[in-house]
């Protein structure tokens, strides 16, 4: 299978710090990838570096195309990112906000929009149940609604990179399973998914591929139940795990410190 965005000795450094060290992946279309590893591994810098929002040494492709070679503009085609938090300051309509996903190609104005940007935003409200509040402000929403809307906008990007930073976080479980089932169902349309996620639970059920990364470096990768082997589970994470089946997915949950 070709890969769609692909790294090559990528390093990041920080105030004077090596942040990411010689970062080397190859990703292609339709999965849904998990980036796990211990608070600072670098997790969020990588999805940062990986879009072109941090600079870095080493060579980034994405569809075939060398990362520094596209503009602006371009990348905020390939790349939706969606960073942590979800926090919006502007008492903006739900609708407005995923709107604003429509920028990269050229609809500076929700009000003023083509139909293809229209059909692309109501898809994206569709994908994530946002609809029947399109027109609230988006301040007067709960966390979950909030975090939905914030999804909406990255789908509505159409790009085939979605770039998810602890999407999940804060939210309670029926809206963290919301959120993960929405970005699987991008990956099963052709979307390639990057979550940066704790979860190790939802990385275990819904994710093709984990990348675990440890002090800057990825000392494994692979599919799930390989990629959080015991061994990893104990050297990176410190814990053993509870491992199960149920309903045909694997169940890892954190256990015990070692």
């Amino acid at each position: 299978m070709i890969a769609l965005l692909t790294a090559q000795g990528l390093n990041v450094e920080l105030a004077g710090r090596a942040v990411l060290k010689d970062i080397s992946l190859s990703l292609s279309s339709g999965h849904l990838v998990a980036l796990v590893g211990p608070n600072g591994a670098g997790k969020t810098t990588l999805l940062r570096a990986l879009a072109g929002l941090q600079p870095s040494d080493g060579a980034i492709h994405v569809g075939g195309e060398a990362l520094s070679s596209l503009s602006l503009r371009e990348r905020a085609r390939r790349f939706a990112y969606l960073p942590q938090g979800h926090i919006v300051h502007w008492p903006l309509a739900a609708r407005d906000i995923v709107a604003l996903g429509r920028y990269p190609h050229g609809a500076t104005d929700p009000a003023r929009m083509s139909q293809k940007d229209c059909d692309a935003v109501l898809r994206a409200m569709r994908a994530t149940d946002v609809v029947a509040f399109a027109d609230r402000r988006v301040t007067e929403l709960s966390g979950g609604e909030r975090s939905r809307v914030a999804l909406a906008r990255v789908l509505a990007v159409e790009a085939p990179v979605i770039l998810a930073d602890e999407p999940t976080a804060s939210l309670d479980p029926r809206y963290q399973l919301d959120v993960i089932k929405s970005l699987r169902a991008a990956a099963d349309q052709g979307v390639l998914v990057i979550v940066v996620t704790h979860d190790l639970g939802l990385a275990a059920r819904f994710a093709d591929t984990v990348l675990v990364l440890s002090e800057g470096r990825l000392v494994a990768q692979g599919a799930p139940a390989a990629a959080l082997s015991e061994q990893v589970m104990a050297e990176v994470f410190r814990v053993s795990v509870f491992r199960a089946e149920f309903e045909r997915s694997a169940v890892i949950v954190p256990w015990a410190e070692i």
